[in-house]
C-alpha cells in the first residue's frame, strides 16, 4: 500500500487527510512527489494528480471543474474529501482502540459529520483560500504550515534528497499532530454521546425534582435542560474529591439563571456555618452564587437537596 502526495511545502488539508489513511491502512509507505509515474502506480494520491475518483483513490481538487461542495456551501479540499469518504471508518478505529467502544454505523457516521463541521471544513476553507480557521496566526492550518521547514533550515540543508527526508520526517510530525486531534475528537464526541444514556438512566428522587449522578464527572446539563423539566437539581458523587454535590440547573446554555436556586441562608457559607444552618453536620460549602453546594456524604447531600425544594416550595409566588 502506498500513499502519495504532493512534494514541496505541505498544507493541514493534505497532512490531515495522509493521517487519516495512515491509521486505516497502518502499513502504507508514504511518498511525496509529483512525479507522475508514481502517482499513477500509488494506491492512494492525495491534493495531486488532478483526478477525484474515490473508488481509485484519486483526492485532488485543483484540477479545472471541480466543483464539489458541502450542502452549507464550503468548497471541498483534500482534507474533506478524504474524511467524506473514509471519516466513518477512521471514527470507528479510533473509538474502538481509544475508548474500548464499538459504534454502529450510523454513530460514527454522525460523529464524523461533527467533526467535518468543527474542525475538517476549516482546513478545507484555508486552503482554498476562502477563509482562515481561526484570526491571527495560530489557527490550526496555521499551525500545521509552522511544520515546513523555513528558508534557514532549507539553506542548512541545501536542495538534495537531505531536505527531502528531512521535509517528510516534518510532515510526518505535522500527521501526528492531526491524528491527536482527530482521538481528542473522537474520544470527546463518544464520551458525550455515551453520557446521554448514563444521565437518562440515572435515578430520580424526591417526586422526580432531584436527579443522582453516580460520577460528577458526566456532562448532564443539556439533557437534562431539554429532556427533563420537572428537575430542580442534580446531586452527584464527585469521585475524584469524594464529596457529594448539588447543583442547580441553568435555564439555558448560556444563561445564569436557574430552575431554582439554593436557599438564600446558604450563600458563601462554608463548613460549621453552612452546617449550623443547614442542620447537616458535613455540609461543606454553598457558592456566594448559589449554584452549587457540597456535602461529604450522600445522605448529607440527599438531606440538602431536601431543604433547597422546601426553599422553593415555600418561596412567594412571582408574578
Amino acid at each position: 500500500m502506498v500513499i502519495v502526495t504532493h512534494g514541496g511545502k505541505f498544507h493541514a488539508d493534505d497532512a490531515w487527510a495522509v493521517a487519516v489513511l495512515n491509521i486505516l491502512f497502518p502499513g502504507a509507505g508514504i511518498v511525496r512527489t509529483r512525479d507522475p509515474a508514481i502517482i499513477d502506480a500509488a494506491d492512494f494520491a492525495i491534493d495531486v494528480g488532478g483526478v477525484w475518483d474515490p473508488a481509485r483513490g484519486r483526492f485532488d481538487h485543483h484540477q479545472k471543474g471541480f466543483d464539489v461542495v458541502r450542502p452549507s456551501g464550503v468548497p471541498y479540499a483534500s482534507a474533506g474529501l478524504v474524511w467524506r469518504e473514509y471519516g466513518a471508518r477512521c471514527v470507528a478505529a479510533l473509538a474502538t482502540t481509544h475508548t474500548g467502544q464499538r459504534l454502529t454505523d450510523a454513530n460514527a457516521q454522525e460523529i464524523a459529520y461533527a467533526i467535518d463541521t468543527d474542525i475538517v471544513q476549516y482546513l478545507d476553507l484555508s486552503d482554498v483560500g476562502a477563509a482562515r480557521n481561526a484570526p491571527g496566526g495560530y489557527g490550526l492550518s496555521a499551525v500545521i504550515s509552522g511544520y515546513n521547514p523555513n528558508w534557514m533550515d532549507e539553506q542548512r540543508l541545501g536542495y538534495g534528497e537531505p531536505a527531502d527526508a528531512y521535509r517528510l520526517q516534518q510532515f510526518r510530525r505535522a500527521m501526528e499532530v492531526l491524528a491527536d486531534i482527530m482521538v481528542n475528537a473522537v474520544k470527546y464526541r463518544v464520551g458525550a454521546m455515551l453520557a446521554l444514556n448514563e444521565v437518562r438512566q440515572s435515578e430520580l428522587l424526591e417526586d422526580g425534582k432531584v436527579l443522582f449522578l453516580k460520577n460528577g464527572a458526566l456532562p448532564w446539563s443539556s439533557v437534562v435542560r431539554k429532556e427533563m423539566p420537572k428537575v430542580l437539581f442534580v446531586i452527584s458523587h464527585n469521585i475524584a474529591e469524594q464529596r457529594h454535590m448539588i447543583h442547580t440547573v441553568p435555564v439555558s446554555a448560556d444563561s445564569f439563571d436557574a430552575r431554582a436556586d439554593l436557599p438564600a441562608a446558604w450563600a458563601g457559607l462554608r463548613d460549621a456555618e453552612l452546617a449550623a444552618v443547614t442542620g447537616v453536620p458535613d455540609a461543606g460549602f454553598c457558592h456566594n452564587g448559589r449554584f452549587i453546594a457540597s456535602a461529604k456524604s450522600y445522605d448529607g447531600i440527599r438531606a440538602m437537596a431536601r431543604l433547597a425544594l422546601r426553599d422553593v416550595e415555600q418561596a412567594p409566588a412571582h408574578g
